[in-house]
């Protein structure tokens, strides 16, 4: 929060991660620390050392709430950025697939695979090609592709198969049907996964920008709760984070009782417990900055292209150009509004949890 005091410069006030793998006291010589205080209390000389209850609040003018954006990350979290929470940090899925990528690259230099015949075509100094899917408004199909790819890669190269019970789904099966455990042992496909997305996005009508959303609030969720997607829990997280992206992030959000009647299975009070969860788990950090949207967004097209998926590259016309010329400058304004909605949202709770009284949902 800048130069703006806060309890939350504290360590012991830090929100604590549900799973700790070891139990340490925080270092209050830490250089983290240090840079916390040197915002806080200018004055003080660089050798001494600042005790957070001996922060005099009295001094300022007055006091300011802490967004719950801002507040402090967590302790285990804090030594290392974020790729959700910050922008110049790798993303997890990226990182995840570039060891296929070198992998089949390698298989097809030793077994001498030809690349086949090239298709893609290359910018000149007269002609420049786009596809249909810029930063301000992607396309749905490519982007659902690109973003499923990314969730494939999370489960194929995942460490290990650590879980919670609200996601796995041998707890809380999404259908009626009896699921064979057989189906458990076994990755999905990349095209199930995208069948399985692309059925809530057009059934709910989301937009291109909340399946970016969605995927920065699942390598959120991931890091903070220090778990792994799996087959086991793959389905309830990818729609625990898709709950929060479209209430968060679309204009029309859709509403539990609505997706209930998409996934008829599944009762309301379940999909409120499971969002719920989500959001403590993620310490109701809710905030996406365009910076990390953006990134996310051109890390997706570098995975679409390292994997060859296949998107239709045009001339850009003069009449293109001023079209995107048009959405960009619409699309600023909109953001901006989400972003205003999106922390009025946040001071109330109960709001975007969305969790209803039972009676209250049947009336």
């Amino acid at each position: 929060m800048g130069n703006s005091l806060s309890c939350c410069l504290s360590p012991n006030a830090s929100p604590k991660l549900g799973r700790r793998r070891g139990s340490a006291e925080p270092d209050c010589e830490s250089e983290v620390y240090k840079a916390a205080a040197g915002n806080a209390v200018a004055v003080a000389p660089a050798a001494a050392t600042v005790e957070p209850a001996e922060l005099d609040f009295a001094g300022g003018e007055g006091h300011h709430l802490q967004h719950i954006s801002d507040r402090e990350m967590p302790e285990d979290l804090a030594l290392e950025p974020n790729p959700s929470d910050h922008p110049r940090a790798s993303t997890i899925f990226l990182s995840k697939s570039q060891t296929a990528v070198r992998q089949k690259r390698k298989s097809n230099h030793l077994n001498h695979v030809s690349p086949g015949q090239l298709t893609k075509k290359y910018n000149s100094c007269s002609t420049i090609f786009l596809d249909d899917s810029i930063v301000r408004q992607p396309n749905l199909r490519t982007t659902l592709k690109r973003m499923t790819l990314a969730i494939y890669y999370h489960i194929k190269n995942r460490a290990a198969d650590r879980s919670l019970d609200i996601f796995d789904e041998r707890l809380h099966p999404l259908t009626r049907e009896k699921i064979p455990e057989e189906y458990f042992e076994h990755d999905p496909e990349h095209e199930f996964i995208y069948r399985f997305v692309y059925t809530l996005f057009s059934a709910a009508l989301l937009t291109a920008d909340c399946a970016v959303v969605t995927l920065v609030y699942l390598e959120r969720l991931l890091t903070y709760a220090e778990i792994d997607i799996c087959p086991t829990n793959w389905k309830r997280i990818v729609l625990g984070a898709i709950l929060l992206a479209s209430r968060l992030w679309d204009d029309d959000a859709v509403r539990d009782v609505e997706y209930s009647q998409i996934l008829k299975d599944v009762t309301v009070e379940d999909m409120n417990e499971m969002e719920r969860h989500v959001l403590e788990l993620l310490h109701f950090n809710i905030n996406v900055p365009f910076s990390v949207y953006a990134k996310y967004y051109f890390d997706l097209r570098s995975l679409a292209h390292d994997n060859n998926l296949n998107v239709l590259f045009t001339p850009l016309t003069k009449q293109r150009a001023r079209n995107y010329e048009a959405i960009s400058r619409l699309c600023d304004d909109e953001y901006k509004d989400v972003c205003r909605a999106a922390m009025r949202r946040s001071f109330s709770a109960d709001h975007f949890i969305g969790i209803r009284r039972s009676n209250a949902i049947l009336s």
